[in-house]
């Protein structure tokens, strides 16, 4: 289980995401944060739990891949 980051767009109603996994709720929320701080048309944001397997680590502000998932992935 991971989780996954979506955004609301000004004029949509519908939520919109990319293959971003985080393994904690916590990081999906400070990465969608982070992207709403820079997105100038993000309206809203939330974080919904994923059966994918996490692929990335928010680390200090900053985007890391997790390195098992590009090896044996």
């Amino acid at each position: 289980m991971s989780f996954k980051p979506e955004v609301k767009v000004r004029g949509e109603e519908s939520w919109h995401g990319n293959a971003l996994r985080f393994e904690t709720e916590q990081e999906a929320e400070a990465n969608v944060r982070d992207l709403m701080s820079r997105w100038t048309l993000v309206t809203d944001t939330r974080v919904v739990p994923s059966e994918d397997e996490p692929n990335y680590k928010w680390v200090n502000g900053k985007l890391e891949t997790l390195p098992e998932i590009i090896a044996y992935g």
